[in-house]
């Protein structure tokens, strides 16, 4: 029996301008159309940014409350909300991110350099950012950029105990200029870094370390996340139409190395959270 597959789709970020990628879903009706069509490729879970009228980013909590509701009645997805939003966004609003109630959450475990800017995560942060989602049963994805994001994690657990769920779901994001390289070498450094507690990985691959990473994934046995929000092409100059895409490739590279996507129930159970309503 092939080995299950979580893969989580990320379609839309906080970095690429609407009218630079018309493409890219920035409304709410884009949202939900691109979550079917991605759910109906493969992808279980999804991993949400939104935009406000005018396509910019945005931590509006009516919005976010709305887009997980809508996720939720038109999909069995697992809805994973970004607490980092855009590189701008302050640390107040991103703890309240947690109040739009989403099965989980993104959690970075560290301050990066993010190109030519910086992705703040204080440990302040990252520890009251970690105690409300154990108190609002929200399961979070620790997000790992660089190793000593490993370390910082083993901290936290053995400081706080584990998440809501009892189980550990890491992904590794690689390839951002100012983070860990998008290698294979790198990858299987991190993995070998990764505390005892920890129960499931994801690798991420941002521009052209998408390929090499899913690829060094799968064969580590781990999960992928996909999607435009960390890559605008498909191959070498040629635009992505759409997150389906992404995905699809993502199904494709798994059945070779003999894995099968998960449903959104199987992953609820992969991370701990109960089974949908």
């Amino acid at each position: 029996m092939a080995d299950p597959l979580l893969i989580t789709v990320a379609p839309t970020g906080a970095e690429t301008a609407k009218e630079d990628c018309p493409q890219l879903p920035t409304t709410l009706d884009e949202l939900v159309a691109t979550a079917k069509e991605c759910e109906a490729a493969g992808a279980a879970m999804i991993h949400v940014h939104i935009r406000d009228a005018d396509h910019r980013p945005t931590l509006d909590l009516g919005r976010l409350t709305d887009t997980v509701s809508a996720l939720h009645e038109s999909t069995g997805l697992v809805v994973q909300l970004s607490t980092g939003g855009s590189v701008h966004d302050p640390l107040d609003l991103r703890l309240k991110v947690l109040d739009a109630a989403p099965d989980s959450c993104s959690l970075t475990m560290g301050t990066t350099n993010f190109g030519d800017d910086v992705f703040s995560n204080p440990w302040p942060f990252i520890t009251e950012l970690y105690q409300l989602s154990q108190e609002r049963q929200v399961v979070p994805e620790f997000e790992l950029f660089d190793l000593g994001h490993v370390a910082a994690l083993r901290r936290l657990l053995d400081r706080y105990g584990l998440p809501y769920g009892g189980k550990v779901h890491v992904d590794f994001v690689m390839g951002v200029p100012g983070g860990m390289p998008g290698t294979a070498a790198a990858l299987v450094a991190g993995v070998a870094a990764l505390p005892d507690a920890v129960t499931s990985w994801s690798a991420t691959g941002i521009g052209r370390t998408t390929l090499s990473v899913m690829l060094a994934s799968l064969a580590q046995g781990g999960h992928l996340r996909v999607g435009m929000e960390d890559v605008l092409t498909i191959s070498k100059g040629v635009p992505v139409e759409s997150n389906r895409q992404l995905v699809e490739r993502a199904v494709e590279a798994g059945r070779l190395a003999q894995r099968t996507p998960m449903s959104g129930t199987e992953a609820r159970a992969l991370l701990g959270l109960p089974a949908a309503a």
